[in-house]
């Protein structure tokens, strides 16, 4: 990738620690843990009411329980997990992660939101003010985990001292399928105050039900077409291990055919190869990372290798929103794409 990124983020391969990146700061003086997480065995699910003034509790992915005299209402959340709540009209106050606009266009994984009214805490992974995020009073922090049970950009190094100042909750996306994600921060929506009921909920659920049935239907017309999902840098290609994503792992589900990356770290989510090696895989339609550090195609297509591709050669791409906000009106059209990209996709020769 452009910008140098921790080894420690699965999710973007070849790069150094996340301790490397952290400067030694002073102790903060942080105040007194605001509520208690504990642990359980039950499966997890959402309980408590949703701001009618009494106590409030959720239980996470990690299977902690969050309990609260009353509903929070001052959010703190990672960036897509904030555009996801916004979608069912739940506000956080501050966010964490990528935001920046990538070139004159928002960042994909701010959604719908305007990143400029929010205060932000850092945007490169390993970056989280503690300071800033103190002065915001948070009553909770929400994160996706990649994979649990490590909240996403929240720094290793730092996350007693962030959590000291308020609850956390995390919601699982890997090696799940996609649904379990979208019913879980729907379930969150839900216990901070949302009404799924109301017509925006019920028409994007409605939208994205439909585009799943397109994307089922484009897969079985155009059978034995080949997907590879991959991301790269300056050094290397990355083919996606499609199991490793919800994303790619319900669209297998769904009778689209990947290549099959292989394991080659203790993440598990790439197969790291040289350029020169690029070719390893025939794939006769790439989904390529839509990341704000991920490699663009501008620089993709310096590659001599890239360019030879077969999928390069006859134009079949299509954007890979690997980390798009949890909620039915951001799956939709990523799976609505999907379904057009696989279905006017020609089957080509290795």
């Amino acid at each position: 990738m452009r910008s140098v990124v921790p080894s420690r983020n699965p999710l973007t391969p070849h790069s150094i620690s996340r301790r490397r990146l952290l400067a030694a700061g002073g102790v903060l003086a942080l105040g007194p843990l605001v509520a208690a997480c504990g642990g359980g065995d039950d499966e997890p699910s959402s309980a408590g009411n949703s701001g009618s003034g009494g106590a409030w509790t959720f239980k996470d992915d990690r299977g902690k329980t969050v309990e609260l005299d009353k509903a929070p209402e001052r959010l703190v959340a990672f960036v897509s997990t904030a555009a996801a709540l916004y979608d069912y009209d739940i506000e956080c106050e501050g966010i964490f992660g990528p935001s920046k606009p990538v070139g004159s266009k928002p960042n994909p994984q701010a959604g719908e939101m305007d990143v400029s009214k929010l205060t932000s805490l850092g945007t490169a992974f390993g970056e989280f003010n503690i300071e800033k995020y103190a002065t915001l009073k948070p009553d909770l922090l929400i994160s996706n985990m990649f994979p649990a049970p490590d909240l996403w950009y929240v720094p290793e190094e730092s996350k007693d001292k962030i959590e000291a100042l308020a609850p956390t909750v995390g919601i699982n996306v890997a090696r799940t399928s996609l649904l379990d994600p979208l019913r879980r921060t729907a379930e969150l929506a839900e216990a901070l105050g949302a009404d799924l009921k109301a017509k925006k909920a019920t028409d994007a659920k409605a939208r994205f039900d439909k585009a799943v049935e397109t994307l089922k239907a484009a897969a079985e017309a155009n059978g034995g077409l080949k997907v590879m999902a991959m991301t790269g840098d300056d050094q290397q290609m990355y083919v996606a291990v499609p199991d490793s994503y919800c994303d790619l792992n319900y669209f297998k589900s769904l009778g689209v055919e990947f290549v099959e990356g292989k394991k080659s770290d203790e993440w598990g989510f790439w197969e790291f190869l040289s350029w020169e090696n690029a070719d390893k895989y025939h794939a006769d339609l790439i989904m390529v990372d839509n990341r704000s550090h991920a490699l663009p195609a501008k620089e993709l297509n310096r590659k001599p290798t890239w360019r030879e591709l077969a999928a390069i050669k006859a134009g079949q791409t299509t954007p890979w929103s690997m980390e798009e906000r949890f909620s039915y009106a951001g799956w939709a059209p990523v799976v609505e794409r999907l379904a057009a990209a696989v279905r006017k996709s020609k089957k080509l020769s290795a």
